[in-house]
């Protein structure tokens, strides 16, 4: 294993190109720095003024140079550095469009998907997660979070220069994203400490630290505080009759970002339609097994009051770590092959005012020193039914994310740093994760009790009807004559919020949440079934031309330790391992 972080040595290639990327990227990105160990002592914070953004373009222009003159010359020696120079070109030409497009500037949401602790956290909001990834061990360490803490006044500035700028420029999102940011604002600043989510924090800081960290975590909540009250006043209003859809050039574009190919989107729409009508008759069948006569949607609120659950975060990380740990051991050389410090994920509960109504996943630091860890947002709940989140933790864990993202981290030296992290396409790592949901399922693992498999087909609706509604959405389609509501309605988000309450039982906050996700990061929802249904024919297809001597095993360590692909790619390698 390599837990170095010194780029390649050799200039001339697209690995070393990639990886003198990452490393300059991670010196103007702290929070890419934080997310991929390459972070330094000095508590530095990204610049997001609009020079910064700039720099930021303009390091990708470079590197493209770099790498067109390297292509020029010969320098791509083997596969490796083939798919290195592909994956590199294409993430850094979709960035650019999209800041030449001024997206980068319209939004108050995240542009750079690798600084998502959460997946519709705002930048505003990743300067309170970036101190959930850092090391808490020793006051030096506290010291440096104390720096940190100290530049979020700065940071602020220079965010609402950016905003300021976009407002001017006519380069604005719409009103639903600004509304919810506040709404996390609001929790972030309330706390029982001064300085609010920064000052409780900060309460767990070393005694002989302390009162600096403090006093840093004071003049953080402050500046928040000032950041919600400047976003009510002056931003919100600029927003205001601006639609909160993106519109089908613009949404090309994003899934483009998302999944790095250009998609049929009518094709995806209409088999998304023939997918729900599946996967409903089936959710009917099992609903009536766990509660005879019931509709699924009276079922699962059923099994949300009289399921099995269990009461506090405490007990609830617990069952989340023994069935993290489980998955390890049934899993481990059996169907993969997992080094060792791969061996270890953590359950985790997200922070207070969490940006995400749903579980996520962070990945390990590059040099392991801080594991992969599942969350679990609680949205203030003390009562947590497990029929619901069996799924989603194979999904979040083992073999879903921790696998593969894992696996990337692990082999970060041999892929390059670039291609285990920076270099993320969703549609290939989420749909790796949904495949890890569905192998599951081939496992028989749900079938033990019927609401857990309920948890799992309701889990499989979710994603599905996340592609008729984003598509939908963004694209400005109507419900199909056959669709069994709102047929001939348009796709608009309160009629959306209509449809997926009808179909997938998940909370009304979570719905209202899942919503302002879509609205917010188009593109991203498709990412699930679509790179789910990659991944499966990609393994047919390897079956099929291996025949009998097929290693399901060897296939998999094989597909997860290739690095991010764009799904164009992704199918092309697959099918040939």
């Amino acid at each position: 294993m390599s837990t170095s972080h010194d780029p390649i040595t050799d200039a001339g290639t697209p690995r070393a190109i990639a990886d003198t990327y990452i490393h300059e990227l991670a010196a103007l990105d702290a929070f890419l720095g934080v997310r991929t160990g390459l972070d330094t002592p000095d508590g530095a914070l990204p610049d997001l003024s609009p020079d910064g953004l700039t720099a930021v373009a303009e390091l990708a222009r470079r590197t493209l140079t770099q790498l067109d003159a390297t292509e020029k010359g010969n320098r791509v020696t083997d596969a490796g550095e083939q798919r290195c120079a592909t994956l590199l070109r294409e993430r850094l030409t979709i960035e650019l469009d999209l800041r030449a497009a001024g997206e980068d500037r319209r939004t108050v949401l995240p542009f750079n998907a690798l600084t998502l602790t959460a997946p519709s956290a705002s930048p505003v909001m990743g300067l309170r997660d970036i101190f959930t990834l850092m090391p808490t061990e020793t006051p030096e360490q506290w010291q440096v979070i104390g720096r940190r803490m100290a530049n979020i006044p700065a940071a602020l500035e220079q965010y609402r220069a950016t905003l300021t700028d976009a407002i001017r420029r006519d380069l604005l999102c719409g009103p639903k994203q600004v509304s919810e940011v506040l709404g996390a604002l609001k929790q972030l600043i309330s706390g029982n400490s001064a300085g609010g989510w920064f000052g409780d924090f900060a309460s767990a800081a070393p005694e002989s630290v302390r009162p600096q960290v403090a006093a840093a975590a004071t003049a953080a909540g402050s500046a928040m505080a000032g950041m919600k009250d400047w976003l009510e006043q002056v931003y919100a209003p600029a927003v205001i009759e601006q639609p909160d859809t993106v519109g089908q050039q613009r949404y090309a574009r994003w899934v483009r970002y998302w999944c790095g190919a250009d998609l049929d989107l009518d094709e995806a729409y209409h088999w998304a339609w023939r997918q729900f009508a599946d996967v409903e008759a089936q959710m009917r069948q099992v609903a009536q097994t766990v509660r005879p006569g019931a509709a699924p949607l009276e079922t699962m609120a059923w099994l949300d009051e009289h399921g099995e659950a269990y009461e506090g975060t405490d007990a609830i990380r617990a069952y989340l770590q023994r069935q993290i740990d489980g998955a390890i051991s049934d899993m481990q050389g059996k169907y993969f092959d997992l080094a060792e410090p791969l061996l270890k994920v953590e359950a985790m509960i997200a922070p207070a005012g969490a940006s995400a109504a749903a579980p996520y996943y962070s990945p390990p630091a590059v040099d392991f020193s801080r594991p992969g860890r599942t969350w679990l947002p609680t949205g203030g709940k003390t009562r947590f039914p497990i029929w619901r989140l069996v799924d989603l933790w194979y999904h979040e864990s083992v073999p879903g994310h921790h696998v593969q993202l894992g696996q990337w981290t692990y082999l970060a030296k041999e892929l390059t740093v670039y291609q285990s992290t920076m270099g993320f396409v969703a549609a290939n790592a989420e749909g790796w994760a949904m495949y890890a949901e569905h192998f599951m399922d081939e496992l028989g693992y749900y079938d033990k009790d019927p609401a857990i498999r309920l948890g799992y087909l309701n889990a499989q609706m979710q994603r599905i009807q996340r592609v008729i509604i984003d598509i939908g959405m963004h694209a400005g389609l109507s419900f199909p004559a056959s669709a069994p509501m709102l047929a001939g309605e348009p796709v608009s988000p309160e009629n959306a919020r209509a449809f997926f309450g009808a179909y997938c039982g998940l909370p009304g906050d979570q719905l209202d949440a899942e919503i302002i996700r879509y609205l917010s990061l188009p593109g991203q929802a498709i990412t699930y079934k679509l790179g789910q249904r990659v991944w499966l024919a990609g393994r047919d297809a390897a079956r099929k031309a291996h025949g009998e001597s097929f290693d399901l095993k060897a296939w998999h360590m094989a597909a997860v330790s290739q690095g991010s692909l764009g799904l164009d790619e992704l199918a092309v390698e697959l099918a040939a391992l």
